[in-house]
């Protein structure tokens, strides 16, 4: 009876709502690439323009450092439906990768001293510029295989006043587009990021996923985080050029390795209107 109570007790902790404010863990609704447990205020939208730029970094001065070439880029529009509910909608020029996504609250409470949040999180994308075969040796040709499907559990915590982690165990339905017939992988991301102030902060995410023929690396990111009135501005060193969810989920093609680290940017704009 007494685990019970227990058990009862800290579902309705979870469950009771309170304010986006005071739920704070993560300053931001995404790390680099996966997403926080945080929600905007209901009836505000949130405009994002994000870079992963395609020269490594050690290509050099030649290449300005990565930054002058090209670069997948991604355009993302969310609006806080109600207090638990979040939609968004995402755009990438790889594959044209066109993305709606949702985010539910669960709740927040004090486990241990530290600040707990959950929420989940899952969408659709459609792929509508994949041309090639998938064994051209064989005549074996790609059917209709343009759709993905993520789905997560976000698991975030503050420790002390200034530093907040994150775990996403994640699903992926049909990872690489160019198989014949769609399978489903799952992935474990982690994330951490510390506060120097309400203005700078550091991170570091890392996803373990499943190797994948020509996505069969692990995901890294670090990087810092600037706060301003209303934007975020974030910049990182990453291997992982593919920009949604149904792609970064996948795993990447390049290795975490110095000669080929790639940089890339963040930005984003809350629109409260």
């Amino acid at each position: 009876m007494r685990q019970l109570s227990l058990t009862l007790a800290l579902l309705a902790a979870f469950i009771v709502p309170a304010s986006v404010e005071a739920q704070r863990v993560f300053h931001s609704t995404q790390s680099a690439n996966l997403h926080t447990a945080e929600m905007l205020r209901p009836g505000n939208w949130l405009f994002e323009i994000s870079h992963r730029f395609f020269p490594p970094i050690s290509a050099g001065a030649d290449a300005l450092w990565g930054v002058d070439g090209s670069a997948f880029i991604r355009l993302g529009l969310t609006y806080q439906a109600t207090e638990r509910l979040m939609l968004g909608l995402v755009r990438t020029n790889l594959d044209d990768n066109v993305g709606l996504d949702a985010r539910v609250g669960i709740g927040a409470t004090d486990v241990g001293g530290a600040r707990v949040k959950l929420a989940v999180a899952g969408g659709v994308a459609v792929n509508t510029d994949v041309n090639e075969v998938s064994n051209p040796s064989q005549g074996q040709l790609r059917e209709d295989n343009e759709v993905q499907l993520y789905g997560q559990l976000l698991v975030n915590a503050l420790l002390g006043e200034s530093f907040a982690v994150g775990v996403a165990p994640s699903y992926l339905r049909n990872p690489r587009l160019l198989d014949v017939e769609s399978e489903s992988t799952l992935s474990l991301g982690l994330h951490a990021q510390g506060y120097f102030s309400d203005a700078v902060s550091v991170f570091g995410e890392w996803i373990f996923s499943e190797a994948i023929p020509g996505q069969e690396n692990d995901s890294g990111t670090f990087g810092v985080q600037f706060e301003t009135r209303g934007h975020f501005f974030t910049l990182l060193v990453t291997n992982q050029t593919r920009p949604n969810p149904t792609q970064y989920l996948g795993g990447s093609p390049h290795p975490f390795e110095a000669d080929e680290l790639r940089f890339g940017f963040n930005i984003t704009r809350l629109l409260p209107f």
